[in-house]
């Protein structure tokens, strides 16, 4: 069972999210916060699999309570659910440790399949904000490639490999009966990874193995 977290500081908006997610018997809302420092206590408490946050909330926004859960309880993977998909909002979600970004105006399926890939380790945009992030890539690609490259030299053969199954949007799990591994194993390369590459998360880790042209 994948136990969600819900933080939106309308009810009504968490009501229709709690209904969408009921229909997924392996997804159980264990608690909901109407505001974000009350999220990050309910995460504190509860520990979910997955946080599915708003970003404009009182008292504490969405991206700084994600930032905080991410720090507090790292187990706990990241979602920001928002009406808004400004560039300046994915950049500061993903930096602050967010594994997924998904819009309120989005398929509904959209937002089942953001929860499991994200409780499963992976990470999940909805498409119009992955347009965004590859526009952004994009857009200065030569030198970031460059740069990336260099970043990944100094990974072993094997980690390598990891980054670009993970890259390439496999979970650990997937990684694991791809490369002949045990789940275990493949999570303590993904920590070392994130931290000789020094990154704060797989979203992170994902767009470097892109850049270094390990992702075809």
């Amino acid at each position: 069972m994948i136990r969600v977290l819900l933080a939106d500081d309308e009810a009504m908006i968490r009501a229709g999210v709690r209904a969408i997610l009921s229909t997924d018997p392996g997804i159980a809302v264990v608690a909901e916060a109407a505001d974000g420092r009350q999220a990050v206590e309910l995460a504190r408490g509860h520990r979910p699999d997955v946080a599915l946050l708003d970003i404009r909330m009182p008292r504490l926004d969405g991206l700084a309570a994600g930032a905080e859960i991410r720090r507090l309880v790292p187990e706990t993977g990241v979602v920001m659910l928002t009406t808004f998909s400004e560039d300046d909002y994915i950049a500061r979600a993903l930096g602050g440790g967010a594994s997924g970004f998904l819009l309120k105006a989005g398929d509904p399926r959209e937002l089942i399949a953001g929860v499991r890939a994200v409780a499963a380790g992976a990470a999940y945009l909805s498409p119009e904000v992955a347009q965004r992030v590859i526009r952004e890539l994009s857009g200065d690609r030569m030198s970031r490639a460059s740069a990336a490259r260099a970043r990944v030299e100094g990974l072993t053969a094997r980690e390598s490999e990891v980054l670009a199954l993970l890259g390439a949007g496999l979970s650990n799990a997937q990684i694991a009966r791809r490369l002949h591994l045990v789940e275990g194993t493949v999570k303590a390369y993904v920590s070392a990874i994130l931290s000789r590459l020094q990154v704060r998360n797989r979203v992170q880790a994902a767009i470097l193995a892109y850049e270094a042209g390990l992702v075809e």
